[in-house]
């Protein structure tokens, strides 16, 4: 028996009493606050269930088995796990006392089937229209941040987009903890790795990100932007390495962009503060804003804004070209949202034809049409 067979078996076993959960396609996130307290969110929505564990030792041997599979620890010393599941699920746990009611276990799923753009479209999350859009935008190789709170489906889009690159493209995809899988042939995933108890064989996004720069990638997709590689990324974008797609937790795209520029400043570079906003200014071509609604669980993309550089005051410019506007509910209360265009063209409105794919455009005429 191979050991991915012997570690899939070992947390079968120790997770057996979430197992139905794990198992359960509609579950997209399994919830442990405690032993005997356990919540899913099914279709967008947070649910109580009857899952418990039998004690909280039962449910910290279960943590302990996957952080030994994994070459992790969690004790006193080191009370936060992160990790992945054989079948690829993302582990977070926390446990006394910064957990403060007992332990806590988060599980993170991902649907065994990648998801398109066309399934987001059926899901209401975007439009036909703005598919093409965005679809352009990466063929056109422009810098794309897709900014949403934590749940909101980031990850998802980010996957769903990047299948607009094309296939000749080598492509390295960076990631704290890997799950993305893009359909290109051509691609190199990249997984940042803790360091043991010694602070031996650590490598983190930002040592990963400046490694990959030495791959010869046509494209780098960073899953998350969460701390000093945003500058790293920012310099790449704005070096030769156009057309990365990454995301960023923001509520809105003028605070995404406000947000990456403060990552930017916790590397271990000093730069003054005009100089990285200068830079996120000169980096960031699209902020895809997306969202969940807590009245009936769904995501929705509700803005796609260009970054226009700074104004005369040094604060950033935005300009919104699509805008999504609720429309009323369902019979069964569903959101009914349309993104509709602001009649706004994008600053590179006239690059599709100028690039030959200028007859790839058919739904999202008024916003390439030339200006005269």
């Amino acid at each position: 028996m191979s050991r991915e067979a012997i570690f899939e078996a070992s947390v079968s076993y120790f997770l057996e009493p979430i197992a139905p959960l794990l198992d359960d396609d509609s579950v997209t996130e399994v919830m442990v606050n405690g032993f005997d307290n356990v919540y899913v969110e099914r279709y967008g929505r947070l649910e109580h269930t009857d899952a418990r564990f039998p004690s909280e030792d039962a449910l910290f041997s279960a943590i302990l088995n996957v952080a030994q599979w994994v070459g992790r620890e969690i004790n006193e010393e080191h009370p936060v796990l992160d990790a992945r599941l054989p079948n690829g699920f993302r582990v977070h746990a926390l446990i006394p006392p910064s957990a403060r009611t007992g332990i806590y276990l988060t599980i993170r799923k991902f649907s065994r089937e990648t998801l398109t753009l066309d399934d987001l479209i059926q899901f209401g999350s975007l439009s036909e229209e703005t598919r093409e859009f965005l679809e352009l935008c990466v063929l056109l190789r422009k810098n794309i941040l897709i900014s949403g709170g934590t749940g909101t489906g980031k990850t998802v889009l980010l996957g769903a987009l990047s299948r607009a690159i094309p296939e000749e493209e080598r492509i390295v995809v960076i990631e704290d903890t890997s799950e993305l899988r893009l359909i290109q042939k051509h691609c190199l995933y990249l997984e940042a790795r803790h360091a043991d108890r010694l602070g031996r064989g650590g490598l983190n996004v930002r040592q990963l990100f400046v490694n990959s720069l030495r791959m010869r990638p046509d494209r780098i997709i960073v899953g998350e932007v969460r701390s000093g590689e945003a500058l790293d990324l920012i310099q790449s974008m704005i070096s030769g390495h156009a057309g990365s797609l990454s995301t960023i937790h923001a509520n809105t795209a003028r605070d995404a962009l406000i947000r990456l520029e403060t990552l930017s400043l916790m590397s271990d570079v000093e730069i003054p503060v005009y100089v990285a906003r200068t830079q996120v200014a000169s980096a960031i071509d699209l902020v895809v804003q997306i969202a969940r609604f807590t009245e009936d669980g769904s995501r929705k993309i509700t803005r796609i804004t260009e970054a226009r550089g700074l104004d005369e005051n040094n604060q950033y410019l935005t300009c919104d070209l699509y805008v999504s506007r609720l429309r009323g509910k369902t019979r069964e209360g569903r959101l009914i949202a349309k993104l509709e265009p602001t009649g706004e063209q994008p600053s590179f409105a006239a690059e599709p034809h100028e690039q030959g794919i200028g007859d790839r455009i058919r739904l999202s005429e008024s916003l390439w049409s030339i200006r005269r």
